[in-house]
């Protein structure tokens, strides 16, 4: 059960109450809803405070500062390193501060709150041709906020960069509630800064500090490739090209700052598009055939795993759109082209299909040139996620070394000698994702419920860091590091520049308060986790017998907190595009089941009126 002390609980309330517009929530139940997210891991949050407006955020965080309670800002709760899960007072955007505020068409950029969720905001402004590049795959429920706090990224990024290749500047409050803005700065405005008594001078002042006693050892110890979103961006700072604020801060996870609005570049979209679906016997082949692909300059390769083609077919949503899947391949990989003409798109594809004829790449290649028809292989690419989860049994596959990354030359022998990791570890593993990057979702399979399942984990996860440090590359290519690898952060960069991690976190926020034990200071990775070998539930009646999933209790365990409930088109959940309240989502509902069948909320609140 939760507890808290309730006396100075009940001061917080009100004082939160007599000073924002919005809603604050501190029952039992909305602590549990915000307690999970699309990570294994589970903290239940001090309470959640829905702001309406900026000013609510400044208020709250100014409060919390006061109180010396920690805060963390929060949109759609997609994060798969557990970044939007913590012991604070969550704040969540995703339900009021949702609006495009301005749009620039001749200069290319837009300006949004950070609620507004990434599908949206490019309907939006689809009529004036322009788009917004992250393509995640949560692109339809994940927020503006969370692409910034995570760096995210997606299919295309090959051609068009992370968010903080995306980003212009930031309005932010910092962690004791005073408002700042980050963005472009020249060397002067920021020395002047510096030079100021108060928290951004302080923060400015460190961060001069730091890049200039570890410029050389900054350079050194960052991987030299696209895809690395782990640590804090201080190669932003260290390089020799303009300096933008705005791109330090992507990528930290609510550690620093809280984001209120956020100016973004657009570009045109695209003219026409096409596709190629390769087909593979051999996980390798196909990762070799990725390094073959690449200097024909695609916009996007997407590798798409044995597992999801597998429950591709199994599914009865996505078997009716799987018709451009040939025969019965190990690999897919999805190989985008666009162009400002039908016959430009055309030239590439037949270009791809003559190259994988001469090179024996794959058994088939099929061009998709419909954009129905092209929509289907991307909806199969971005079910992927929610595909592998629907395995039933308590071996799942699951994100702890799920996005590494290294330059795509080295990616056939990293995935060789990745997977050989996890074979020795007397388990397999699922792979999907960003091909063209170095960027693959890995997923082992593994038991939480069990101490061998547990050391498993911490094994593979060891390893596989010593082996991204030896190949040069990214422990977190586009997930960021939360929960499941903050602890490997010094390991990776060093203890020179995790000692400056600190330093920078401890400017911005002196009292620890924003979003604690994120990237630095954190607890070991088999802390907090939703299901853990003390996790047990209660059986109870059941009208249905739930027979394939193994029962009611690891029915509602498949529940992986993904969040594909809380996107705005479609038909599910109609409850939560009404009121946009977590307790109306699918996700909501599956999180209260099984606190009541485990133990956080009494069993008879399963038949109580709230």
């Amino acid at each position: 059960m939760i507890t808290t002390n309730i006396s100075d609980t009940n001061q917080l309330i009100e004082e939160l109450q007599n000073n924002i517009y919005g809603e604050v929530k501190f029952d039992e139940l909305t602590r549990l809803l915000y307690s999970t997210d699309a990570s294994i891991y589970q903290m239940t949050p001090i309470g959640v405070v829905i702001p309406k407006n900026t000013d609510d955020v400044s208020a709250t965080i100014e409060i919390a500062h006061k109180n010396s309670v920690p805060i963390l800002p929060r949109g759609g709760g997609t994060s798969l390193a557990g970044q939007t899960v913590g012991n604070a007072i969550v704040i969540d955007f995703s339900k009021y501060m949702r609006e495009m505020i301005e749009i620039n068409t001749d200069e290319k950029w837009v300006r949004t709150q950070p609620g507004i969720v990434l599908d949206e905001l490019n309907r939006q402004i689809k009529k004036y041709n322009l788009m917004f590049t992250p393509d995640p795959s949560t692109s339809n429920r994940g927020n503006v906020g969370g692409a910034i706090g995570n760096n995210s990224c997606g299919a295309h990024s090959i051609i068009w960069g992370k968010t903080s290749d995306n980003i212009i500047d930031i309005q932010a409050i910092l962690s004791n509630g005073e408002h700042a803005k980050f963005g472009p700065i020249s060397e002067k405005e920021f020395n002047d800064i510096s030079m100021e008594e108060s928290l951004e001078g302080k923060i400015y002042e460190t961060l001069r500090s730091v890049t200039n006693d570890h410029r050389a050892e900054i350079v050194d110890r960052y991987p030299n490739i696209q895809r690395r979103v782990g640590g804090y961006n201080l190669d932003h700072l260290a390089s020799n090209e303009s300096l933008n604020m705005a791109e330090f801060l992507v990528g930290s996870e609510g550690t620093l700052i809280a984001v209120t609005e956020a100016k973004l570049k657009l570009v045109d979209i695209p003219k026409y598009k096409g596709l190629s679906v390769l087909h593979f016997n051999d996980l390798i082949e196909s990762m070799e055939a990725t390094v073959d692909i690449l200097d024909l300059n695609p916009a996007a390769i997407e590798h798409i795993g044995n597992s999801i083609i597998t429950q591709t077919r199994q599914n009865l949503s996505y078997s009716r759109i799987s018709n451009f899947i040939d025969g019965n391949p190990n690999s897919l990989l999805v190989v985008e082209f666009i162009g400002d003409t039908e016959k430009e798109v055309a030239d590439q594809l037949a270009k791809l299909q003559s190259r994988a004829k001469q090179r024996k790449l794959g058994y088939s290649t099929l061009s998709v040139t419909s954009p129905e028809e092209q929509s289907k292989v991307w909806a199969v690419r971005k079910a992927g996620l929610g595909l592998l989860m629907s395995k039933p049994g308590d071996s799942k596959p699951l994100p702890f070394v799920e996005d590494t990354a290294v330059s795509p030359e080295k990616l056939p022998q990293f995935i060789q000698r990745f997977d050989q990791i996890v074979k020795d570890n007397k388990t397999e593993a699922d792979y999907y994702g960003h091909a063209s990057v170095g960027c693959l979702h890995i997923r082992p399979l593994v038991n939480l419920k069990t101490d061998t399942g547990i050391q498993q984990m911490k094994d593979i996860s060891d390893a596989i860091c010593d082996l991204v440090i030896e190949f040069g590359g990214s422990l977190s290519g586009e997930h960021g590091d939360g929960l499941v690898r903050s602890h490997l952060n010094e390991k990776v960069f060093g203890s020179t520049i995790y000692d400056a991690f600190r330093k920078v976190k401890n400017a911005f926020d002196p009292k620890g308060l924003m979003n604690p034990g994120k990237i630095v200071d954190s607890s070991p990775m088999e802390k907090n986790l939703r299901i853990d070998p003390n996790y047990s539930t209660q059986t109870i009646p059941t009208g249905f017998s739930y027979s394939r999933e193994g029962g009611f209790a690891k029915a509602l365990e498949m529940c992986n907190g993904q969040g594909a409930c809380r996107k705005l088109d479609g038909t599910m959940c109609p409850s939560y595009m009404a009121t946009r309240d977590e307790e109306h989502s699918t996700r909501g509902r599956a999180t209260a089941l099984r606190s009541a069948i485990s133990g956080d909320l009494p069993l008879e609140s399963l038949t109580s009126s709230r």
